[in-house]
């Protein structure tokens, strides 16, 4: 590492006062500070506190090579506050982000401009020339075999995807990187996506025939080369999960990891440990099965049939979970219906019986072999899902559509992960808005395994209680109520029609959604209700109505930034505790019970604080945003754990009552917003 010094603190002790600094001058803080190169060149750009606090902080673990977490509260520019060091550091560094749209921010507008900061600034001192990469999943390249084989099977899903094929061909000779996820020539939900992308198991490697031109291959290239690498946390996990090969080289070689919207980061990592058999799984194989059997002699012969009878066979198990079972269930639940358990079955003879078939052909093509080692994997899954039960994971399905997965999840991810950490000579950071529960980290730090981790929680600098106000209706029935919604209605509509519209109504699941966006048909200002658009969509439509009025479930509660007078008021309708009977939560809390622990308190309260953090902090986004958050559920008020989530939202003004509310919402509203 950069030097030998390190905190002086005891492992897994927050940061007080700042101890001698491990690094010479110039550092992050100076830099960062009033007479610093920032503010002279970027407009807008105003020292804070607590960013130049973080990037000490920051500096000080980088160069000891240690583990920390810091809560960043929403306005402290975290992300300068941990570039400039990573810059500064001289270190190779691996940057992972929870959303796409923060990793393209990252890359395209943050790193450029404190990379060009720094270097006009510093010169020949700055460590070295900082060469950066971009790197997503395969998903979102184009891949050049697959869109060949697309154009030449004509198996294509419908005839908006036909058009769409010409689009990408037409840009396929113009790219240079590849990313369809930017590009704008076909959207992510496209039914064409996955004839001209590739996946894990059908990318053929450097068996491609259009393996010199990959972009994915060259984006890793570029990757292994950089000294600054802006990934996902879906990259990252499913790199240690070995999930992706040749994703690995990039890995090792990085000083420094900086995880942010690292609250993702327990979940992300959970999914990517886990094993998942998917309805999607088996189409794609017996689709890419047909399109390689085009180029092989006799191969269409041998397979035509098999295929036909497996794709039937999936075709009937679909129908028998549409029919009878629920969105999610317990692995049990699922081989208790013996017409489901049967259609299983079937489908599990009928894919041996394709593989059977296609072993006549095995070593006729490179695509050919690469279906066939698919189909063992696949065929491999089906064992797992018949060996006996671990003890520390758990088996459920869900329903996807029309289609279903099936999934052995582990209960927890610590120790995997804590091991990968230690395998890394490595500084780690793990940053976000959301980290603490009652100013206690240990619910994150625990999932992560990060024992040894020093922490440090750091407020926002928006004046919350001049420009927010809080109101929690005191009268409100308890959410189980069927008197609920009605009631929540008639507190909402005043405040509505105060704020003229300009607001999110964020829910905890669909079906209070659809219920809501019912009773609002008649609302006159604009409805945007997730589900009808794509949420980019939805999102541009709501900022240029500048009086519309968005219903959203869980992926509206975070990563959601609307800046300025086009929202000012944030309705939450129930506090987001995880249900019970979740296949997966029910599973880890019968875990914590045997082990002596308090499933709510261990569990269910922190997740649940986490979330309503989230969604409450997509009121303030800016130094001039102002508005009022609504929390509709009672027992914020009523239940003693309620004082825990008061106590972790930002420090808004209290509303004296409703009418108090309703005048703080007329106080903002802008010429020029229809009444």
């Amino acid at each position: 590492m950069a030097c030998d010094a390190r905190l002086d603190r005891a492992p897994g002790a927050s940061i007080g006062a700042a101890p001698e600094r491990a690094v010479t001058e110039p550092g992050s803080a100076r830099l960062l500070g009033a007479d610093g190169p920032f503010r002279a060149t970027l407009n807008g750009f105003a020292p804070r506190a607590a960013q130049i606090r973080m990037a000490d902080a920051v500096e000080r673990n980088f160069a000891a090579g240690g583990t920390l977490v810091v809560e960043a509260g929403t306005g402290i520019g975290k992300t300068y506050a941990y570039l400039v060091p990573a810059l500064l550091s001289g270190q190779r560094t691996i940057i992972s982000t929870g959303t796409k749209t923060l990793q393209d921010q990252l890359f395209f507008r943050d790193l450029p401009l404190v990379r060009q900061t720094l270097e006009q600034a510093m010169g020949d001192t700055l460590p070295r020339p900082v060469r950066a990469a971009l790197l997503k999943g395969r998903a979102n390249y184009l891949c050049l075999h697959r869109m060949d084989l697309a154009r030449t099977e004509g198996r294509l899903p419908s005839r908006e995807a036909v058009a769409e094929l010409e689009d990408v061909l037409d840009w396929s000779a113009r790219t240079v990187d590849g990313d369809l996820s930017i590009a704008g020539v076909v959207s992510e939900e496209s039914g064409l996506m996955p004839f001209v992308t590739s996946t894990t198991d059908n990318c053929l490697g450097s068996e491609c025939p259009r393996f010199e031109d990959c972009h994915v291959a060259r984006a890793r290239r570029e990757a292994q080369e950089a000294d600054v690498v802006v990934v996902n946390h879906h990259l990252l996990f499913a790199d240690m999960a070995i999930k992706q090969s040749g994703f690995g080289e990039v890995l090792p070689g990085a000083a420094c990891f900086v995880i942010d919207e690292a609250h993702q980061a327990p979940e992300t990592a959970s999914r990517f440990f886990s094993l998942s058999l998917s309805a999607r799984q088996i189409e794609d194989l017996c689709r890419d099965f047909l399109a390689e059997s085009a180029g092989v002699s006799g191969a269409m012969g041998i397979l035509r049939e098999p295929v036909a009878d497996c794709l039937q066979k999936l075709k009937e198990l679909q129908l028998r979970v549409a029919e009878r079972m629920p969105e999610r269930g317990g692995w049990n639940e699922l081989l208790g219906d013996a017409a489901v358990r049967a259609a299983l079955q079937e489908l599990d003879r009928s894919i041996a019986g394709l593989s059977a078939a296609a072993q006549r052909l095995a070593g006729g093509a490179r695509g050919m072999d690469g279906c066939i080692d698919r189909l063992a994997a696949l065929q491999a899954a089906f064992d797992r899902f018949d060996a006996p039960l671990a003890a520390d994971e758990v088996r459920w399905f869900e329903r996807r559509g029309r289609g279903f997965a099936l999934n052995i999840t582990p209960l927890e991810v610590s120790s995997v992960f804590n091991a990968f950490r230690q395998t890394l000579d490595a500084a780690w950071l793990f940053t976000s808005a959301t980290l603490a529960v009652g100013g206690d980290f240990s619910h994150f730090t625990g999932q992560m395994g990060l024992d040894d981790a020093d922490t440090l929680q750091l407020g926002s600098p928006f004046d919350y209680a001049a420009n927010a106000r809080l109101w929690l209706p005191p009268d409100l029935p308890e959410p189980r109520d069927p008197r609920f919604a009605e009631a929540m209605l008639d507190e909402i509509l005043p405040l509505l029609r105060a704020s003229r519209g300009r607001a999110f109504l964020l829910f905890t699941s669909h079906r209070a959604l659809r219920q809501m966006a019912e009773r609002l048909a008649e609302l006159p200002y604009p409805l945007f209700v997730q589900g009808e658009e794509p949420r980019s969509v939805l999102l541009e439509r709501f900022r240029e109505s500048g009086n519309g009025v968005l219903l959203g479930t869980s992926s509206f509660w975070e990563g959601v930034d609307v800046i300025g007078d086009a929202l000012c008021l944030v309705v939450i309708d129930k506090l987001p505790f995880a249900a019970p009977d979740d296949p997966v939560i029910e599973a880890r809390s019968d875990m914590l019970r045997r082990a002596g622990g308090n499933p709510f308190t261990q569990l269910f309260l922190p997740q649940a604080v986490i979330s309503l953090k989230q969604g409450a902090g997509r009121l303030i986004r800016d130094v001039s945003d102002r508005g009022v958050l609504v929390i509709c559920d009672p027992r914020i008020r009523s239940r003693s754990y309620g004082k825990i989530f008061q106590a972790s939202l930002p420090p808004m003004g209290a509303a004296a009552d409703r009418a108090d509310a309703e005048r703080f919402l007329e106080s903002l509203s802008p010429t020029g917003v229809p009444a």
